[in-house]
Parts: structure tokens; sequence; C-alpha cells
């Protein structure tokens, strides 16, 4: 198998098949609390994956140049908490400074992105078993790491996009009274989630 089809597949797998939110259910905090507008939710998705691409990098590298070395591997999960929430705080001035409203409009759900458990989930799948891609046994090294994270996180901004759309359209929908609010995006969840268990086996 040649190294494009075999990232090919490892995307599709990220995106698709192991979808952090409908798959691994993984993320769903900002899922649900920032998915009102598809502006927002873009927004999200895109901060999100420019954490998670980096988290990916630089815990990869801390962890297999640093922690494993000096025999410290097993305070792995305190130090990619630490390095995620300093990328957060980049992120989040960044935002403040280029976007104000964008920031706004996140509002608590920017910096705790820190504490988004796709993100810490990511970084720690970077160290653990092999996967399977296309019949062969895949292992995380540096650059299947960071494109986990990369494709993780476009597989959570697909998901978040989409589940934006939906909730747009039904504000301008007849919706019974109980049905209306959080109920209802609990429910859209889960027939999401179950229209995506349909990509299961793809690119295995």
């Amino acid at each position: 198998m040649s190294g494009i089809v075999k990232v090919l597949l490892f995307m599709v797998n990220c995106v698709l098949t192991n979808n952090f939110i409908f798959s691994r259910y993984l993320g769903n905090c900002p899922f649900l609390g920032v998915s009102n507008k598809v502006e927002t939710a873009t927004g999200m998705g895109l901060a999100v994956t420019f954490v998670m691409a980096l988290a990916s990098l630089f815990t990869y590298l801390i962890y297999t140049y640093l922690l494993v070395p000096l025999g410290l591997a097993y305070l792995n999960t305190i130090v990619f908490i630490l390095v995620i929430a300093s990328l957060v705080q980049i992120v989040e001035m960044f935002i403040k400074k280029s976007s104000p409203s964008l920031y706004k409009a996140l509002g608590i759900y920017l910096p705790l992105i820190t504490t988004n458990c796709a993100v810490l989930g990511v970084c720690l799948l970077n160290i653990g078993d092999p996967i399977t891609i296309g019949g062969q046994l895949v292992e995380y090294d540096l650059l299947f790491s960071v494109l986990n994270g990369v494709f993780g996180a476009l597989g959570f901004l697909l998901a978040i996009v989409l589940m934006a759309g939906v909730r747009e359209r039904l504000e301008t929908s007849k919706v019974p009274n109980c049905l209306k609010g959080f109920s209802s995006s609990l429910i859209i969840a889960g027939l999401m989630s179950v229209a995506f268990m349909g990509f299961a086996g793809l690119g295995s």
C-alpha cells in the first residue's frame, strides 16, 4: 500500500469511522454548547483543529524524547494538560485580538478547550496501540500523530458544523414545546451518531 493511500484511508478512519463526537463520544460539551450558529461552530472547530494539531506534535515529542528517556512516562497526562493549556491561551489571545465578535460568541467555551477531552484523548491515542488501516497495522509515529490530531479535529469540525446547520433550521421550523432547546439537541446528536455508524469498518 502506497503512503498516499494509507494517509487517505487514515483520514477516512479519523473523520468518519472513529469520529470523536459520534464514535468516541469525546468533546461533547463544546459540541452541544457552541452549535447554535454555523459561524460560531466553525470558529470553535477551527480553534480546536489548531490546538489538536499542535498538541499532537508537541506532546508526542515531549513524551518520546523527554518523558520516556527520563523514566517519567507516568506523568504523561499532567504534562499533556499543561501543553494543551498553553496552546489554548495562545489561541484565545489571537482570537480576542483578530476577531472580538467571535471571541465574544465563543464565550466560556474557548478557554474550556483546555478541558476538552477530545484534545487530551488524541494526545493519549498517539502514544497508545497501533491501529489497523487497510488491513495493515499503523504505528503512531510523529507523522501519524500529527495527522491523527488534524484529521480528528476535522471530524470534530464536521460534526459541530452539521449540528449547527440542523439547529439553525429548527429555529424556523415548528417544533413541539416539549422538544425545544436542549432536548431536541440530544435527539439530533443521537440520530447523527446512528447515521455515522454506517461508516463502521470503512478504511480499516
